[in-house]
C-alpha cells in the first residue's frame, strides 16, 4: 500500500513500483503510471492505487455428476491486472488520503468473480459424466476446462483482469461414497492378500511335506544299507566261521593223520619189540624185567630172597648158557 505522510495542510504519497496510481483532481485525472511520488492537498484530491503483482486465489468447487453423486475439487487461480485504468473505472480501487488503506474490498470483489466464473465451468463438467467417469478421467480435463474458460474470457478482459493459470487438485467425492468406491477395490486387495496367505501357506505345507519326505526317504535308505551291512556282516561271520572250521577240519585231519603215524610207529616197534622178546628166554626176559623194574625204584627198602627163588634163579642161570649154545 502506499505511504501518505502529512505535513500540514499538504500530504505527501509515495507508493510502491508493484503498484498502479492513478490521481484525480476534480475528477479529472492528472496523473497514471506505477510507484508515483507527489504532494497534493487532500481536500482537492482522490488517489487510486491498484497492484500489478501475480496474485492467487483459492477456488473451492462441490457440484454434482450426472448421477447426482457429490464431488468435490480444490485448487487455485493465478491472476493478475493487465489493464490498470480500465478496472479503476469498473471496480473501486480508492485509497484512503490518510492511512493508505482501500475504502472498499476491490480485491475480494475481483475473487468473487473469478471464482463464480471458475465454479460455473467446473459445475458443467462434472454434470456431464457419471461419478465413476469423472473419476477414472483424473483431474486434468477437468482443468482445461476451467482454464479455457477463465483465459481470455470476457468478462474478465473487459474489466483489465488476465488469468495466468489455473492448478486444480484431485477430485474428492463424499466420504460415503469414497467408501462405497473403495470397498470393491478393497476386497479385491483383500482377497488377492488372502490368496497370498493361502499361497505361503501351501507353499509352506508343500515344503514340509517334500522335508518329511525326503527324511522318510533318508530313513529307508539308511535303513536298506544297515540292513545290507547286517547281511554283509553274516555272510561275513558265516564265512569266516565256515572257515574256521574248515581250518579246524584240516588241523584235525592233519593232527589225527600225524597222530596214527606216530601210533602206527609206535605200534610197528611194539610189535618188533614184543617179537624180539617173544624168541628171547624165560629166564632173559626176567632178567631184563629185573632190570626194568629196578631202574624205575628209586629205593629198595626190605628184599626178602627165599631159598627156592635163589634156587630158580641159579638153575636159570645155568641153563642160560646151555640155550645160547643151542641157538648158536
Amino acid at each position: 500500500m502506499a505511504t501518505i505522510r502529512q505535513f500540514g495542510p499538504v500530504s505527501l504519497l509515495r507508493s510502491e513500483a508493484s503498484n498502479h496510481v492513478i490521481r484525480y483532481r476534480s475528477g479529472r485525472r492528472v496523473a497514471s503510471d506505477r510507484g508515483l511520488v507527489f504532494w497534493f492537498l487532500p481536500g482537492w484530491a482522490s488517489v487510486a492505487e491498484i497492484p500489478l503483482d501475480d496474485r492467487e486465489t483459492t477456488l473451492f468447487v462441490r457440484g454434482r455428476s450426472r448421477d447426482f453423486q457429490d464431488v468435490a475439487v480444490q485448487g487455485t487461480v493465478m491472476w493478475h491486472i493487465s489493464d490498470p485504468e480500465r478496472l479503476a473505472e469498473r471496480v473501486d480501487f480508492t485509497i484512503d488520503l490518510k492511512g493508505g488503506s482501500y475504502q472498499d474490498v476491490p480485491i475480494e470483489k475481483i475473487e468473487v468473480r473469478l471464482t463464480g466464473l471458475a465454479e460455473q465451468a467446473a459445475m458443467q463438467y462434472l454434470a456431464e459424466a457419471p461419478v465413476h467417469n469423472l473419476l477414472d478421467a483424473g483431474v486434468a480435463p477437468l482443468q482445461d476446462r476451467v482454464e479455457k474458460a477463465l483465459v481470455g474470457a470476457p468478462a474478465l478482459a473487459d474489466i483489465g483482469i488476465a488469468v495466468v493459470a489455473v492448478r486444480l487438485g484431485k477430485l474428492a467425492p463424499s466420504k460415503d461414497l469414497e467408501r462405497a468406491l473403495q470397498t470393491p477395490t478393497f476386497e479385491v486387495l483383500q482377497q488377492k492378500a488372502d490368496e497370498a496367505v493361502f499361497e505361503r501357506r501351501a507353499l509352506a505345507v508343500e515344503k514340509e511335506r517334500a522335508i518329511a519326505e525326503n527324511e522318510l526317504a533318508n530313513r529307508t535308505e539308511l535303513a536298506k544299507r544297515e540292513k545290507q551291512l547286517i547281511l554283509e556282516e553274516s555272510d561275513n561271520a558265516r564265512e569266516k566261521a565256515k572257515a574256521k572250521a574248515e581250518a579246524g577240519e584240516i588241523a584235525a585231519d592233519a593232527e589225527a593223520a600225524r597222530i596214527r603215524t606216530v601210533e602206527g610207529a609206535r605200534a610197528e616197534t611194539e610189535r618188533e619189540r614184543i617179537a624180539i622178546y617173544s624168541e628171547l628166554p624165560a629166564q632173559v626176559l626176567l632178567g631184563l624185567a629185573a632190570r626194568d623194574f629196578a631202574g624205575k625204584m628209586k629205593a629198595i627198602e626190605h628184599l626178602n630172597v627165599t631159598p627156592d627163588l635163589l634156587a630158580t634163579a641159579l638153575g636159570a642161570f645155568k641153563a642160560a648158557p646151555a640155550h645160547a649154545a643151542k641157538a648158536e
